[in-house]
């Protein structure tokens, strides 16, 4: 059952229920663009009101940044973060609103005022749980609103009421882990299909599973959340409803015998600028193997930055004698995404010419119906480069030639 489906049968959002690979598409990442761009705009006025919108509302295809590690990196509190990003919003509506960008058009049609809060509410949670962003759930339901000319104080109750029910699906969560006799079967239903999908690497003996995490979580921001986990003893906090639901089967299935949540930091670089990367988790199976498991929403697998955090990942995993896995949220993985049968045809010779900016990317999207699943396929089989946030499409540098 897809999430749209699910969030038309129940007032309940459910994210182990949920399937994404219906609930990805060409406007939804026409969203992100839009955001990007006006975030620019703000950008060219101050750098530094870019950086904390970009950050917090994670249009570049990383995950938004908590207030306190963004804090920490431009040495402000937590609530001067927030003040600064409230400001920055605001700033952002207004420029947007009074110089009729196009933006406002595309989030009224698709946010229309006048909706009922319920309906809202459903659309909006659809899109944090395929985009993985449940810690910045409020301020972009709330943008997103206020864009589509909805009232400041309607914008702020429906976003108010999206966080509300991330909320109450933690509690849910929290009195579904006491009955984990009953979770056991669907669990383990749930997480055979992805071991097949696990990379593995050459014989030898796994390194053991780490003890601890390397990362240092700001467990009191918004949007995060925690739960008690009786396979490993103590409380396991988490990001996103994806994350929460991946612990959850784990926790439940008998073909695991443990697990550790971002058990490592992998150094990677992209552009030539070292970045630190921490996978998701690591569990050690009932028959002794280990495997390093990264959540990456299933839109966003294709991205530059994550291809590159997953490719250090990989290789980080195989020198430990680890299997490496990305979780889509999805029955879809990467490797079913690059058996995928698609025509490649016109989208490769818009690539071939050069790099493909948006506009372009999303006529081809008008004029042939390409759907965002067959984009996603051909961006990883080709290896394209797909940046975001300004969107570009380009082909990957010349090999050298074998000798």
């Amino acid at each position: 059952m897809t999430a749209s489906r699910e969030l038309e049968a129940s007032d309940g959002t459910d994210p182990e229920l949920l399937d994404l690979q219906d609930d990805i598409s060409f406007e939804l990442e026409e969203v992100n663009e839009l955001l990007a761009e006006l975030i620019a705009l703000q950008a060219d006025r101050k750098a530094k009101t870019g950086e904390i919108l970009s950050a917090r509302l994670g249009v570049s295809g990383e995950q938004p940044e908590t207030l306190a590690k963004i804090g920490a990196r431009y040495d402000l509190s937590r609530d001067r973060v927030r003040q600064l990003h409230t400001k920055a919003v605001g700033q952002l509506i207004r420029d947007a609103q009074l110089g009729g960008h196009r933006a406002t058009g595309v989030f009224a049609q698709r946010y229309p005022v006048g909706t009922r809060d319920q309906q809202l509410v459903r659309a909006l949670l659809v899109e944090t749980y395929a985009t993985d962003t449940d810690i910045a759930a409020h301020e972009l339901s709330y943008l997103k609103l206020r864009l589509a000319g909805h009232a400041a104080e309607d914008a702020k109750r429906v976003a108010g009421f999206v966080t509300q029910r991330i909320a109450a699906w933690q509690k849910k969560t929290n009195r579904r882990l006491a009955k984990l006799r009953d979770a056991e079967p669907r669990a383990t239903s749930q997480l055979n299909p992805w071991l097949g999908q696990v990379d593995w690497p050459g014989a030898g003996s796994p390194h053991p599973l780490p003890l601890s995490s390397a990362r240092t979580v700001d467990s009191d921001d918004d949007g995060r959340g925690r739960f008690y986990l009786d396979k490993v003893g103590r409380d396991v906090p988490f990001d996103s409803g994806l994350a929460a639901r991946l612990l959850w089967i784990l926790n439940a299935s008998d073909l695991v015998d443990s697990f550790q949540e971002q058990p490592v930091a992998i150094d990677y670089t992209i552009d030539g600028t070292a970045r630190t990367g921490y996978p998701s988790i690591a569990a050690r199976l009932t028959d002794g193997r280990v495997v390093l498991i990264d959540v990456q929403p299933l839109g966003h697998v294709a991205f530059h930055l994550n291809r590159a955090k997953s490719a250090a990942a990989r290789a980080y995993a195989h020198q430990q004698g680890w299997g490496w896995l990305i979780w889509t949220g999805s029955l879809l993985g990467v490797p079913d995404l690059l058996a995928r049968k698609v025509d490649a045809g016109a989208l490769t010779e818009l690539v071939e010419r050069g790099p493909v900016p948006w506009p372009q990317v999303r006529q081809l999207h008008h004029e042939t119906g390409l759907p965002l699943l067959d984009f996603i396929a051909l961006v990883l089989r080709h290896e394209w480069r797909w940046d975001r946030a300004p969107f570009r499409l380009s082909a990957p540098p010349a090999r050298p030639p074998r000798t």
